[in-house]
């Protein structure tokens, strides 16, 4: 017997014959679908910082709950893979001289064996995937195709995130306190041509399924509760009374919400149409279209300075309580559906295009932001709600709670509650409004001017317009010969090669599309490869996926409470509703396992505080 335990040649041995004799691969076998267990983790992003303490802290939770169930008896299906298409390995390739792909590859390679397989977990290998080999990202193509045709990717030209360090456009979820998630570089805004996923066609039932979610933790589904924003009220229509409106286009004339619409009128959103009495001005994004179209010669100069000071300054700048509410009156008037009274026409720094309509009632008695507003630049303040029997108004600030009708003509005396649908019944009858559910949640931008991702398997052509590319033409292979400028373009316009192309409507020249997708689009899905990783005919063969779906716990941080496990909800969701997987939600628990800390700071590489597992695995074991 040794005197000392020798974990190199104990552990070593062990896991050779764990290897040998297949213990922890699985299949599905018959018989066994009742006891059945999927566990899983996040799966890394095989950076060249390698993996840390913190990382394996995360992927040991997951493998002692697998270890565990297979002991009581459980069918346990365990994967891992690499979720390896990304903006630093492009970064890598700029600042090392090497292609992404050797960069990706050599660190999963380590990551993989000198790493995972060193700490012994009960990974079923078999199973392994790579979002960046084309094995894989044919089916990222395959589901772009399919949303397509469902008409839940679209492709407009619209104001997005620009973040100037990493040179690409971010999704709303990724700008956090107005800077980049990544990299904390103040984002720009900037108008350009860009795809979208319509997550906004499945914000309600989004929203209702975190009810059925006993087993997701509280501070996920009040994140993503508050991120999908749900608001009830009314639209309610402004006629512009005095203007210098030029003529608008068809197309300028249908948008939707927070588009121009109907050019003599000002469309507003609110949860308390009984306070529209009270207005005494109305407001528009400095983005509006309308500013432009609706400021009188005289005030056009001074509008013009202040609007282009307002698109300098962030969207977390501008609406910052801690930022002073300044703005311009533009010269032009709009008529109160109400009271038929005219009202100023302002733009200002608080109210964002992006966010309802782009236009707000200003009603200073009743909301704060108002109020200061309107104190500010000598507004009239309007009470219209008196407090209920034995409550006050304060004295110096708005009153914003419910209450009772005041010189509100007909609708006087009927409490808050009553009068909000009397009065969007009654702006219904003549046309000027409509009872109205909006929502926070924005579309999924998923547009990168980047290389290192999955290609958009469109093509534009002169003659037919964008057109989708057959699915036996899938995959749309990434180019190898690229050159990598990091200037905002993508690497793919330096091979035109790969970019000219044949339209497959007509035959006639066209260009493949040089976006490629956010990687969130690898990560909405993997689970389900997981179930049939090596499928060369279909992502994943539709009775594996009932055999092994849902993912009965989920393992990692909930710093992806607003991006991943968002899209990983909504793409499980429109699977489900195709009939591909055998549940709406794609797992039943999450459990987010929190972070190590090391002298005081969470553990990373960029603190300098990563204690490398290797290091302590060859003082200790494992």
């Amino acid at each position: 017997m040794q005197e000392k335990y020798d974990p190199q040649g104990i552990e070593a041995r062990w896991q050779e014959a764990w290897a040998r004799d297949r213990v922890f691969e699985v299949t599905e076998e018959a018989g066994k679908r009742e006891k059945k267990f999927y566990a899983l983790t996040m799966f890394p992003y095989p950076s060249g910082d390698r993996l840390h303490m913190g990382h394996m802290r995360t992927y040991t939770i997951t493998d002692a709950i697998a270890r565990w169930k297979r002991m009581k008896g459980h069918h346990v299906i365990h994967p891992m893979g690499w979720d390896a298409f990304g903006l630093p390995a492009e970064n890598a390739a700029i600042k090392r001289g090497i292609h992404p792909a050797k960069w990706t590859w050599e660190n999963v390679e380590y990551i993989r064996d000198k790493q995972m397989k060193r700490m012994g977990f009960s990974y079923d290998w078999t199973r392994e995937i790579a979002t960046c080999s084309p094995e894989y990202y044919r089916w990222n193509q395959w589901f772009f195709l399919k949303l397509y045709e469902n008409g839940l990717a679209y492709r407009k030209e619209a104001a997005v995130n620009w973040c100037p360090s990493c040179a690409t456009v971010l999704a709303n979820e990724q700008v956090e306190d107005g800077q980049c998630w990544r990299c904390e570089a103040v984002v720009e805004k900037r108008n350009l041509l860009q795809w979208f996923f319509k997550i906004t066609d499945y914000a309600e039932e989004l929203l209702e399924g975190l009810d059925d979610m006993p087993d997701w933790p509280d501070k996920v589904r009040a994140i993503q509760r508050n991120w999908i924003g749900k608001s009830t009220g009314a639209e309610l229509s402004f006629k512009v009374q005095k203007t210098t409106l030029g003529p608008t286009p068809a197309a300028e004339r249908s948008e939707g919400a927070g588009g121009l619409g109907d050019p003599q009128q000002i469309r507003v959103f609110t949860t308390r149409p009984d306070t529209t009495c009270g207005v005494s001005y109305v407001v528009l994004a400095p983005e509006h279209p309308l500013v432009a179209k609706l400021t009188a010669p005289d005030r056009k100069e001074e509008v013009d300075a202040f609007v282009a000071r307002m698109k300098a300054t962030t969207e977390i700048e501008r609406t910052s309580t801690e930022v002073e509410k300044e703005g311009v009156p533009i010269g032009a008037f709009a008529l109160n559906p109400f009271t038929g009274e005219e009202v100023p026409i302002w733009t200002a720094n608080y109210v964002i295009y992006e966010y309802g309509t782009g236009a707000v009632m200003g009603v200073p008695a009743h909301d704060e932001r108002d109020y200061v507003f309107a104190r500010k630049y000598n507004l009239p303040i309007r009470v219209v709600i008196d407090p209920p029997a034995g409550k006050s108004a304060p004295r110096d600030n708005a009153y914003v709670e419910p209450g009772v009708m005041v010189n509100s003509g007909r609708f006087d005396g009927l409490d808050s509650e009553e009068a909000i649908v009397a009065m969007t019944r009654h702006a219904q009858s003549n046309g000027s409004g409509k009872f109205r559910i909006t929502y926070r949640l924005r579309d999924w931008l998923i547009s990168r001017q980047r290389y290192w991702g999955t290609p958009i398997p469109m093509v534009h052509c002169e003659k037919c317009g964008t057109v989708p590319l057959p699915e036996d033409h899938l995959p749309l292979i990434l180019p190898e010969n690229v050159q990598f400028t990091g200037q905002g373009k993508s690497g793919l316009l330096s091979v035109p090669e790969w970019v000219n192309t044949g339209c497959p409507a007509c035959g006639g020249p066209a260009q493949r599309e040089t976006d490629t997708m956010d990687g969130f689009m690898c990560s909405s899905w993997y689970p389900m490869r997981y179930t049939d990783p090596h499928n060369e005919k279909a992502p994943f063969d539709l009775n594996r996926a009932a055999y092994w779906l849902p993912v009965d716990i989920y393992v990692g941080g909930v710093e992806h409470a607003i991006m991943h496990l968002l899209y990983f909800r909504f793409f499980n969701r429109f699977c489900f509703k195709q009939g591909w997987v055998p549940t709406p939600e794609p797992n039943l628990r999450l459990f987010t396992q929190g972070t190590v800390r090391y002298n005081g700071m969470r553990m990373s590489k960029s603190k300098g505080n990563a204690v490398s597992p290797n290091d302590l695995a060859d003082e200790f074991g494992v």
